[in-house]
C-alpha cells in the first residue's frame, strides 16, 4: 500500500488551499484515514480524519470550522480543503491510514509542505 500526499504550497494567509492524499495497493473500506502536521520545531498534531466506509469526518479543535476532509471513493483519494489560512497552519502535512479497529497507523504518506504568509 501507498500513500501520495500533494497539493502543498506558498499561499498568503485568508487563502485556501486543498491536500490530496492518493491511496494504491488496497482497499480501504474498514479503514479511517488521518492528516496529520508538524510545524518547524514542533510535535506532530492531529489535523483531522475521516472514516472510508460512511465518509464521518472529525477535526481538531486548531481547524474546525476552516478544514474539511471528504473522500473519492472512486480514485481512492482524501482531500483535505483547508480554508481561511493562518500562518500558524504554516507545516509538513501528512496522511496516514489505519483499521478502524485499532489506533496504530499501518501506512503513513510522505509530507507536503504548506507555507502560509502573513
Amino acid at each position: 500500500v501507498q500513500l501520495q500526499a500533494s497539493g502543498g504550497g506558498l499561499v498568503q494567509a485568508g487563502d485556501s488551499l486543498r491536500l490530496s492524499c492518493a491511496a494504491s495497493g488496497g482497499t480501504f473500506s474498514n479503514y479511517i484515514m488521518d492528516w496529520f502536521r508538524q510545524a518547524p520545531g514542533k510535535e506532530r498534531e492531529f489535523v483531522g480524519g475521516i472514516r472510508w466506509s460512511t465518509g464521518s469526518a472529525n477535526y481538531a479543535d486548531s481547524v474546525k470550522g476552516r478544514f474539511t476532509i471528504s473522500r473519492d471513493n472512486a480514485k481512492n483519494t482524501v482531500y483535505l480543503q483547508m480554508n481561511s489560512l493562518k500562518p500558524e497552519d504554516t507545516a509538513i502535512y501528512s496522511c496516514a491510514v489505519r483499521t478502524v479497529y485499532s489506533n496504530s497507523y499501518v501506512y503513513w504518506g510522505q509530507g507536503t509542505l504548506v507555507t502560509v504568509s502573513s
